[in-house]
């Protein structure tokens, strides 16, 4: 291995991220000796642990952690999968963390102290939720699903108590959860997304993303396992249900996309249908395997139309204008990738990061043996409707054998201003990176633990982490449910985390995005001002009267001063220079809160 690659995974210094061990990085527990040197990253070396594992981390600090609640896990096999915590849905003061088994309600109303409201039975697998107002939707994909949540499982190869599909529940009592309709799908549900059409308030949209075998049709009609010339085959297909907000009970399948057809001939398998090469650039078999039969994850954004699927061998874009009836834009590929798993789009919808879960979550993919190219992101810009690739992000330091990991859920950090992405990489940890440069992506923050177990590779690790209202939170597959928050560093300033804390959301699914705007404020004047000073290119006595104007004008904006607040402003933001990015940037905030406060 190049000396160029190991500086890369295991030796990269703290000083690029603004902390050393002293004076920085929080880090749990006495480290081995080989872990404690100021130019060594703090998670090299973590002490292995179910509940008491070594923790490290920098510009991310843990407020708050809770167990699985019993029932939730198996203590003498804490990795079973079949009780794995999943995906996170919010809504309003609850956060909804999926489980193979059911899923748990948390309130989050103080976020360092959160509390269990309720536990739900109701195993099937992988239990992926998403909410929207009263409903929470849950995805179900294994053969023991039960259509009354039973424990018991559905024994044959045919079983009329069998379900796999999407269950939606009426959860307007967080205490009491209601199963109110149970749509039955084919190949079972995976993952899902919920998509609303600007002119159809009355009703919902799910993309079911089916991944698993296809039942028999002697279970549930219309189930075809054909091949490609097959016109019923449930393969090479999306489906999407219908959910009438004011009846989900009638919540019912109404398409199935054929988002992989070849443009010309119509033929259903028109992408990806062999791996690119006999075997993976690691020189291993390919796992999962790169085939465009289905797509992994969508995630929609309704405010702009678009869509982005990752589907196991294409990453694709989509026009969803019309929700029930996705339409591909665009597609691209990549030999590196092993399988395209899910996606995020920045919020200008001008970039996509592609997440590549090599080795399917299950596997050891961020040793010192793999490329950053391998098992990671891939960063994409949209330019005249089409993906150009730009990048790969990959967690920049080397995890040990024990460790599951590979590239994972995550949202965006809303920083106006820049593109941020919280992102878990299983027992990888948490990272987060900066891709506003979407050439040169760079890791800002970091948290993780040592491995479940020390001696061989036990399931576990975050799968899912999310920010939604000033705070990011963790599904940790083996332990249980994280809360942690962003600490200022020389890489993201105070100003910048305060504004990102501005964006409120009544609910929040990442796979369904929201459309964020910053109101003018101050916070939101100084994140510019910290990002023009980040650059270099500001004098310094434009930035000592850019600050001290802006000081004033906040002392004087609620008292009758208020139109020298007004003009501090706009003074102010005339002595920037309008030709630099950064500094245009920063005059547009100013001038927006001179406005909003005239």
């Amino acid at each position: 291995m190049s000396e160029g690659r190991a500086a890369r995974w295991g030796r990269a210094k703290l000083s690029k991220l603004g902390v050393v061990i002293a004076t920085g990085a929080v880090v749990v527990g006495m480290l081995p000796a080989t872990a404690v040197a100021a130019d060594v990253d703090p998670r090299i070396g973590l002490g292995a642990g179910w509940l008491d594992a070594q923790e490290a981390g920098a510009g991310l600090q843990l407020l708050a952690h809770r167990d699985k609640p019993e029932g939730f896990f198996q203590p003498t096999n804490v990795g079973n999968l079949s009780y794995a915590n999943s995906d996170m849905a919010f809504s309003g003061d609850h956060a909804f963390v999926g489980n193979f088994h059911g899923f748990n309600i948390y309130d989050i109303s103080t976020p360092a102290n959160p509390t269990l409201t309720t536990s739900v039975v109701c195993p099937g697998g992988q239990g992926d939720v998403s909410v929207h107002g009263n409903l929470l939707f849950m995805a179900v994909e294994e053969t023991r699903g039960r259509l009354d949540c039973g424990t018991q499982g559905a024994s044959g190869t045919v079983n009329p108590d069998r379900f796999r599909g999407v269950r939606v529940f009426d959860v307007s009592d967080v205490r009491n959860p209601v199963q109110v309709a149970a749509v039955q799908t084919c190949r079972g549900s995976h993952t899902l997304s919920l998509v609303t059409g600007k002119n159809d308030p009355d009703n919902l949209y799910v993309y079911v993303s089916g991944t698993s075998s296809i039942r028999s049709g002697s279970e549930l009609a219309g189930c075809v396992n054909g091949a490609a010339t097959d016109p019923n085959t449930a393969q090479w297909r999306i489906d999407v249900i219908k959910v009438p907000l004011a009846a989900p009970q009638n919540a019912a399948i109404v398409s199935n996309p054929r988002l992989f057809a070849d443009r010309e001939t119509g033929a259903i398998n028109g992408l990806q249908n062999t791996p690119p090469a006999p075997r993976h650039p690691s020189g291993s078999t390919w796992s999962p395997q790169p085939v465009t039969t289905h797509c992994h994850d969508i995630t929609a954004y309704p405010a702009i139309g678009l869509a982005a699927a990752a589907c196991a061998g294409n990453g694709l874009l989509l026009d969803i204008s019309d929700p029930a009836n996705p339409v591909r834009l665009d597609e691209v590929t990549d030999p590196n990738f092993a399988y395209w798993h899910s996606a995020t789009l920045n919020n200008d919808g001008t970039k996509i990061v592609f997440t590549d879960e090599w080795g399917g979550g299950t596997g050891a993919r961020c040793r010192t043996t793999d490329e950053p190219s391998w098992g990671a992101n891939a960063i994409f810009d949209i330019v005249d409707g089409k993906m150009q690739f730009r990048s790969y992000y990959k967690l920049p330091v080397a995890q040990v054998n024990q460790e599951n990991c590979v590239a994972h859920n995550g949202s965006l950090v809303p920083v106006p201003g820049r593109d941020i992405m919280v992102q878990a990489w299983y027992q990888g940890g948490i990272s987060a990176f900066d891709f506003t440069d979407s050439a040169n992506p760079k890791e800002i923050a970091f948290f993780d633990r040592g491995p479940v177990n020390a001696t061989s590779l036990t399931i576990g690790g975050v799968w899912s982490s999310y920010y939604y209202n000033g705070h990011i939170y963790g599904s940790e597959m083996a332990r249980g449910f994280d809360v942690l928050a962003l600490t200022p560093s020389e890489h993201l300033d105070k100003a910048e985390v305060d504004a990102a804390a501005l964006v409120r959301y009544d609910g929040f699914n990442a796979q369904t995005q929201p459309k964020v705007t910053w109101a003018p404020s101050f916070e939101v004047v100084r994140a510019y001002y910290a990002q023009a000073l980040r650059t270099g290119t500001m004098q310094q006595d434009t930035a000592d009267n850019v600050r001290k104007f802006v000081d004033r004008a906040e002392k004087f904006k609620d008292g009758p001063q208020k139109k020298a607040a007004v003009a501090q402003l706009r003074a102010v933001s005339n002595q920037l220079d309008a030709a630099d990015s950064a500094q245009a940037a920063l005059i547009k905030a100013l001038r927006d809160l001179a406005d909003a406060l005239s």
